[in-house]
């Protein structure tokens, strides 16, 4: 059985820690996971429901087809003025009408928050979303993983081992609630 994550950043920034976040998340995927970076948030073009249908936008249909081949989606995003940044409702706007096999609908979602200070408006805009979406929020996989600029190595991974054992603490409580190699069957 295949066992996939799609890992999500939902910021734009260059050295964002949030994308170091996922690319650690990556890179400590365990042995018979297979992750997924979506890395084209820049280039989706804004949500426009006269669109939402097919043929859809190329990387609207990247997207989709990314989700489509997860199992489960992790997001790791900040927060701009208290909310959800525009570039990733835009993504989750796209979500919603995907009525194919393996959509957002009532597939395994987690997020990890990487701000220091926290991001309580981001997700909790995020739960709404995700909400409308159907998605199932496993909430053993919802983590806070404070990272700081300083943690994040030259590679682009962050380097602070308490913080990567907590990372991979994410795909652990996955792997407990089910979420990960269930492929095939309906989430509860």
């Amino acid at each position: 059985m295949r066992r996939a994550v799609l890992l999500i950043s939902g910021s734009l920034r260059r050295l964002s820690t949030n994308t170091a976040l996922v690319r650690t998340m990556h890179d400590l995927a365990p042995d018979g996971v297979r992750c997924r970076i979506y890395e084209h948030l820049a280039t989706l073009p804004a949500f426009n429901p006269d669109e939402d249908h097919r043929p859809l936008p190329p990387e609207v249909q990247r997207l989709r087809d990314a989700i489509h081949d997860a199992e489960v989606i992790v997001f790791s995003t900040p927060e701009y003025a208290g909310a959800l940044p525009g570039s990733l409702k835009n993504l989750l706007d796209w979500t919603i009408g995907d009525d194919q096999a393996g959509s957002i609908y009532e597939k395994p979602v987690a997020w990890v928050n990487a701000s220091p200070r926290g991001a309580g408006g981001a997700h909790g805009e995020l739960r709404t979303v995700l909400g409308y979406a159907h998605a199932r929020i496993v909430e053993a996989a919802c983590a806070d993983v404070p990272v700081t600029p300083e943690m994040v190595g030259p590679n682009g991974l962050i380097e602070d081992d308490p913080t990567r054992a907590a990372l991979a603490g994410v795909f652990a409580a996955l792997t407990r609630d089910g979420s990960l190699g269930r492929r095939g069957e309906k989430a509860r």
